[in-house]
């Protein structure tokens, strides 16, 4: 196995890889928000990744040596929907890359929503230039999660 970002391919997601992608999510889900409560089943996950976001969204891997999926990107427009890494893999370097991808496939700016409860979140996405702009009661979220909107702006 690899150590670092440079040894990590990001590419588009295919069909073929909307099981491996759930799998990256659902566990840095578990790992990092262990006291949300998730909405969806698992099986629920995996079918939303199989028939909306691979499909439908501009879906991104980091992909290791091997084959090996360690993180997913999803991109909706302006919005950064969904950016997730499998926990053993944080800390490398690969969500820098994914949010300089993001950027520059969206260059005019990019917005995105995180729980209140994701203090490791808020820094990432602080220490890349996304400020704070609306705090809500979670009342707007599956999760019923007080959550929180940032936006960057170049």
């Amino acid at each position: 196995m690899t150590n670092g970002a440079r040894d990590v391919l990001l590419r588009r997601a295919l069909a073929s890889d909307a099981e491996a992608a759930a799998a990256v999510w659902l566990r840095s889900f578990a790992a990092a928000l262990p006291g949300v409560v998730r909405p969806r089943s698992d099986d629920e996950v995996r079918a939303y990744f199989r028939h909306v976001l691979v499909p439908a969204r501009d879906t991104w891997l980091a992909e290791a040596a091997g084959g090996a999926v360690t993180g997913v990107m999803v991109l909706e427009g302006e919005e950064l929907e969904q950016l997730y890494l499998a926990p053993e893999w944080r800390g490398r370097g690969i969500g820098d890359r994914f949010v300089a991808l993001a950027k520059e496939r969206s260059p005019g700016g990019l917005t995105l929503w995180t729980f209140q409860v994701n203090g490791p979140a808020h820094r990432f996405y602080e220490r890349h230039g996304f400020t704070a702009v609306e705090w809500t009661d979670g009342a707007g979220n599956e999760e019923r999660e007080p959550d929180v909107r940032y936006v960057w702006r170049p």
